[in-house]
């Protein structure tokens, strides 16, 4: 008996998972287990509409799973050791296992600025963003403050002030809202905030998280609410574990996305420090997915007794919504810089609930057609 363990239901995780299952259905002797805290399916991409207030859907992962012959396991992993091929949950049962794929993703870095794991709301789950909704709704008027302006800052802070327009939304952060777009597009994105009335501050160094402020180098913002979105952090598991890792804490990756140290284990999504010609991955929905679907292909290739091949990848787009009637797309070169062409208004609505709708259906059909993501759209080449 083989033993494939996934740690993380996420994006990758469970493309992974999926796409697994659906190589080995007709393979005897290998046992697929899938370990996540929770039994709900977490939409990063949606994190921002619920912490909004706005009803989003509630995916179970044992109703996905169901059929496929993979176990889910729901519990936290509190430690790993990849030489002896073991995994500890907090409940205390020990998981073995021969392949391990390590997708347990990234969380808000709220350890960078003092007060925030105190006093700010994340977006690392959906309990969090659900009560962060919750605070919200009980407000009556007051200020709303977003640390960090990111593309995921813009899309909570515009969301926010659609939903919210009795509330005050400031915007605060190093870089310039869309600072990572072509003109015209950066251009549209600051042109949105003004019109729902966010007020941004750029270029400012968030010094702590108070109750009721946010200090600045230069100054302080007071609020009734503050989200931290500025930055993440991988879990320290992994370095514990035992294989190598960057300054980030992320698994170290050969071609092939096995781990340089341990070969037997295959790091995916956020938790993986995957260098292409242009750079190491960094974690989004549009890498993290093809990474999951690439190590199931490598780990299904290595039970047949073949080599696994190098993983190719290329960004392709930057959706970006703006509420729920705005948005903006910005084409990418595969290295992920900005192309001259973006996408606008309805369009780009229509554009990014396509390209972002929820990914179930996808993963419903990779139990069954687990080729389809053999070739996985990368800025004009595939992923094989």
């Amino acid at each position: 008996m083989t033993d494939v363990l996934i740690l993380g239901a996420g994006y990758a995780g469970l493309s992974a998972a999926t796409n697994l299952a659906g190589r080995v259905r007709r393979r005897a002797g290998v046992r697929l287990t899938l370990v996540n805290a929770d039994e709900r399916f977490t939409e990063r991409l949606r994190l921002h509409s619920t912490g909004a207030g706005r009803a989003t859907a509630d995916l179970r992962l044992p109703d996905l799973l169901a059929g496929t012959g993979v176990e889910f396991v729901r519990g936290w992993v509190t430690a790993a050791d990849a030489a002896a091929r073991v995994v500890h949950l907090d409940d205390g049962r020990e998981l073995r296992f021969d392949k391990l794929i390590w997708a347990l993703g990234s969380a808000a870095d709220t350890a960078a600025v003092p007060g925030a794991a105190e006093h700010a709301y994340t977006f690392d789950s959906y309990r969090d963003a659900e009560a962060l909704a919750a605070r919200l709704a009980g407000l009556d008027g007051g200020a709303v403050a977003v640390c960090g302006s990111g593309l995921t800052g813009v899309e909570a802070a515009t969301e926010i002030a659609e939903r919210h327009p009795a509330l005050t939304v400031h915007l605060l952060g190093r870089q310039a809202p869309g600072a990572t777009m072509a003109p015209g597009a950066r251009a549209y994105v600051e042109a949105t905030l003004h019109r729902l009335g966010v007020e941004v501050r750029s270029g400012v160094e968030i010094c702590e998280v108070r109750p009721g402020s946010v200090i600045l180098a230069d100054g302080r913002v007071d609020a009734d609410v503050v989200l931290w979105t500025a930055g993440t952090r991988v879990s320290p598991l992994a370095a514990a574990a035992g294989p190598a890792v960057d300054d980030r804490g992320r698994i170290v990756t050969d071609p092939c996305l096995r781990s340089v140290s341990h070969p037997q284990v295959y790091a995916v999504g956020d938790a993986a420090a995957v260098r292409l010609g242009f750079g190491v991955l960094h974690g989004t929905c549009q890498s993290g997915m093809p990474t999951g679907v690439h190590a199931a292909v490598s780990i299904a290739r290595e039970l047949e007794g073949r080599e696994p091949q190098p993983f190719r990848f290329g960004y392709y787009h930057r959706p970006v919504s703006l509420g729920r009637g705005d948005a903006v797309v910005q084409f990418t070169r595969p290295d992920d810089s900005p192309r001259r062409a973006y996408l606008t208004g309805r369009t780009a609505v229509w554009y990014k609930e396509t390209v972002s709708a929820s990914p179930w259906p996808v993963f419903t059909r990779m139990r069954a057609h687990p080729a389809m993501a053999s070739w996985w759209p990368r800025g004009g080449r595939y992923t094989r």
